[in-house]
């Protein structure tokens, strides 16, 4: 398949855009695209005039422009599951105190379309729009363990494990292992595995199909909820993604 030089080109500018690289300077960019300074000029010039990027006035620092929210709100409105999913998400995180979220899979990882922030939450990493790894995450354990076979495969050719903790799966053998745990009990969990200091718990939701459509969550301190309120909090998880699943027509 022929690739347009030029918009591969401006798609991966895009992307040099992340939580640590909020803003960059044409030269940061250039350096990074291996791309003579002029070459990036004309494309960024091109993506300001459609609004995908900002140029700082005072500073000269490029960002993300406005059009890429408005482009990211109308791709969050056709997931109809957040409509039916976020009361039970609010009622989750009223009942425990901590945040929930709503994760679907897009690839080889896991990304927040929804969250409801805890009262008693001290975890503030997640955002709606991050993605999350498939196995060092509950939510991602929970998407990997429910594909079909060959697209898990697939991604797991190709997968690699980072490190994220001391606690975090290395290798397939042991990724494998855990899914089949996560199929047989119904429910994912990251212990300390994505985050240090950090629990969390998730579950599945199935459309009317039967098929997992995306998975539910709470995030929680280890040094605020001990292990038999871990274990409580995870039959919550489960019964509001049962929750969520009748409301997409599940029988």
């Amino acid at each position: 398949m022929p690739i347009i030089q030029s918009l591969d080109r401006a798609l991966s500018i895009l992307d040099l855009f992340d939580e640590r690289n909020r803003e960059l300077k044409i030269t940061e960019i250039s350096a990074q695209m291996q791309l003579h300074k002029s070459t990036v000029h004309s494309l960024l010039k091109t993506l300001q005039l459609h609004r995908y990027i900002e140029q700082d006035a005072e500073s000269g620092k490029y960002r993300l422009g406005m059009r890429l929210l408005e482009k990211g709100q109308l791709l969050l409105q056709g997931f109809d599951i957040r409509e039916i999913a976020r009361p039970h998400l609010q009622e989750l995180s009223q009942e425990t105190g901590q945040t929930a979220h709503l994760v679907v899979q897009d690839g080889s990882e896991g990304v927040y379309i929804d969250k409801v922030e805890g009262a008693k939450a001290a975890i503030r990493y997640s955002r709606i729009g991050k993605r999350v790894p498939l196995h060092s995450s509950a939510v991602g354990k929970v998407l990997a363990a429910n594909l079909p076979v060959p697209e898990l495969n697939r991604i797991l050719a190709s997968y690699h494990y980072n490190v994220q903790t001391p606690h975090t799966i290395t290798n397939e053998a042991d990724f494998r292992a855990e899914l089949e745990r996560v199929r047989t009990e119904g429910v994912g969990y990251d212990r300390e595995e994505n985050e240090p200091g950090v629990r969390c718990t998730a579950a599945p939701v199935y459309d009317h199909n039967g098929q997992v459509s995306a998975a539910v969550s709470i995030s929680t301190m280890v040094s605020t909820v001990n292990d038999e309120e871990f274990a409580a909090l995870a039959a919550l998880v489960v019964r509001t993604a049962d929750s969520i699943s009748k409301g997409l027509g599940r029988l």
